[in-house]
């Protein structure tokens, strides 16, 4: 039997036994649905292959893909938006980097010191995840998805502002999935 400890996104600690290896990552999925993470994001942001980026299941690290009114690609993790980023490949006499796709955002003051990035001048950045190299890795993209197709649930996508406002009265509540987070 596996334990796996949880942060749900009110902050509480709750501890998941799950059966064998091959069920954590459904267990990941499921409670990631609802926000709860199982780990702190590392120095540098979590590492995947650059082929899982287009169906990355982001449920896994408690986070979800959100396009922005202005159709900006955002992923929300732990109340805090990571923009997405190309990163175009290096190749210098100092380092060789293939291209990568980055999913950042700038530094707060709250931010632990070993997760905080500094860019040229001044500014620092957190990385939550980044997609570089690598061979696809199936576990990781979104159960049932094709490789490389985008896996926006069409609820998570930006909804264009109204023309004009109904009226308090009149205008019923936005309908919501259940397991779907409220942030």
């Amino acid at each position: 039997m596996l334990h796996i400890e949880f942060t749900t996104d009110l902050g509480a600690k709750v501890t998941v036994d799950v059966e064998n290896a091959s069920a954590l990552l459904d267990t990941q999925r499921q409670y990631g649905r609802l926000g709860w993470t199982s780990g702190e994001i590392p120095g540098g942001g979590y590492q995947f292959p650059l082929e899982n980026e287009p169906d990355f299941d982001w449920h896994l690290i408690g986070a979800r893909k959100w396009t922005s009114p202005d159709g900006e690609e955002l992923v929300i993790h732990k109340g805090h938006a990571y923009r997405r980023r190309e990163l175009e490949a290096v190749d210098s006499r100092k380092m060789k980097l293939p291209a990568a796709v980055k999913y950042s955002r700038g530094a707060k003051s709250t931010d632990p010191e070993h997760i905080r990035e500094k860019s040229d001048g001044e500014f620092e950045y957190v990385t939550l995840a980044i997609f570089r190299g690598g061979r696809r890795q199936d576990r990781y993209a979104t159960p049932g998805a094709r490789p490389g197709t985008s896996t926006q649930a069409p609820a998570q996508a930006a909804r264009p502002a109204p023309t004009r406002p109904a009226p308090a009265q009149a205008r019923p509540a936005p309908a919501r999935a259940d397991d779907e987070p409220p942030f």
